[in-house]
């Protein structure tokens, strides 16, 4: 059975974590926003906002991101991501997809160095030409928080189908404060993540790691087929 273009796009998707330097015209950020609001949106709110930057603006916020990573100051993030305490099964899945990433980059299990220094990158945007910070407004339910995760799937397959490469940064939200600050957005809202886009760098291994997803039969019951 041959694949649609949606499925062909939705499996050669990847988070990469090497970006060419080549700029990303605004048109095109554009474009990848229309896409990014045409996700479902319950009642129509339309729930979060996205902050694109390039050039000068991101390098200064990328800077900052690092220098508040580095001083060692406790996390600030105001949603919780993982379950506490992460459950057995799960952390297998965790540990799997770190060991991947860290041995595609040649960095072994106890050089906490190098592991920070390659966590720092996330505050780097993974020195992608472009960096999108993500926000929602303090008061949007939970599910509004379903409805901006598939506004950011939309944005990332819009992304790939355009000949780009992104990765999701959940870390961003470790020092949100800072973010909010540099960015001057409002008390009401609430940073959930970052994105990095741009060109692939291709021929670099980190970009080849390719985490293992669950069968259907490992996720989901059926009812009712013959």
């Amino acid at each position: 059975m041959s694949l649609t273009p949606v499925e062909s796009t939705l499996f050669a998707r990847r988070s990469v974590r090497a970006f060419a330097p080549d700029p990303v015209p605004r048109a095109d950020i554009e474009r990848l926003l229309r896409a990014a609001r045409s996700a479902p949106s319950g009642a129509n709110l339309q729930p979060g906002r996205f902050h694109a930057l390039t050039g000068a603006p991101l390098a200064a916020l990328s800077a900052e991101l690092v220098a508040a990573s580095e001083s060692g100051r406790p996390m600030v993030s105001e949603y919780s991501y993982f379950p506490q305490p992460m459950p057995a099964d799960l952390k297998a899945k965790q540990r799997a997809a770190g060991y991947a990433l860290y041995a595609s980059l040649g960095i072994g299990r106890r050089d906490v160095d190098a592991r920070r220094n390659q966590f720092n990158a996330n505050y780097r945007f993974f020195d992608a030409p472009v960096g999108v910070v993500v926000s929602i407004r303090r008061d949007m339910g939970k599910g509004c928080f379903m409805d901006l995760g598939m506004s950011i799937m939309a944005f990332m397959l819009a992304a790939e189908g355009m000949g780009y490469a992104s990765c999701g940064i959940g870390a961003l939200a470790n020092h949100a404060d800072v973010a909010q600050a540099h960015l001057g957005l409002p008390d009401d809202e609430l940073i959930v993540c970052g994105l990095a886009l741009g060109r692939a760098e291709p021929d670099v291994p980190v970009n080849t790691v390719r985490t293992l997803r669950d069968a259907p039969e490992d996720f989901a019951t059926f009812r009712g087929f013959t």
